[in-house]
């Protein structure tokens, strides 16, 4: 099948009174940077709605393009970098070009109570934003570790997951059972 190419930066995708953000590391150059939103059009697109779905995150359990009828509730999806980078690397001029983006998402999304972080450069970023914001203080940097919850601060917490990638799913790095865990919890943080 022959696809025009959405081929520019990938905006953000969801609820704007959303109480959870996903963060990813960057549109997949034939997903997102096909279809025009985030996780949208891959495989990595299917496990993340499919879990969105299970946990009510989301009206239906497959994405596939903008104009599939994909309505997210109380969830919102952004990237850390909004192009798709050149062998799935951003370069670090990338992240700091589209910092000021997430940024600005982070401090218009104003009910926000999780944030999850969908692989380790997603979590250190999200770190370094919150940092950045000041809304956080760690007196040491949180590291990366699957399923791992950190406090920003009183209503704010991080939640680090492996990303679900086809490297890690076709792997077993990540599992359903492991991935369904991630939103498990935040489901609960939110209740």
């Amino acid at each position: 099948m022959d696809w025009d190419y959405w081929g520019k930066p990938v905006p953000g995708f969801g609820d704007q009174d959303a109480g959870l953000l996903l963060v990813g590391l960057a549109p997949a150059a034939h997903g997102a940077n096909r279809t025009g939103r985030m996780f949208t059009g891959d495989q990595s697109g299917n496990w993340l709605y499919g879990a969105l779905f299970k946990f009510g995150f989301a009206n239906q359990p497959e994405s596939t393009g903008r104009n599939d009828g994909m309505q997210l509730k109380n969830c919102y999806i952004t990237a850390a970098v909004r192009c798709a980078p050149p062998a799935n690397k951003p370069a670090k001029d990338e992240f700091d070009n589209c910092r000021p983006f997430l940024l600005q998402e982070m401090q218009l999304l104003k009910n926000v109570k999780v944030i999850v972080a969908l692989g380790k450069i997603a979590f250190d970023t999200v770190v370094t934003c919150t940092e950045s914001l000041q809304w956080s203080n760690f007196p040491r940097k949180p590291s990366f570790k699957h399923g791992q919850q950190v406090k920003i601060h009183e209503n704010l917490y991080l939640v680090a997951s492996y990303h679900p990638s086809q490297q890690n799913t076709f792997t077993g790095k990540l599992t359903k059972r492991m991935f369904h865990s991630v939103f498990k919890r935040a489901a609960t943080v939110l209740k």
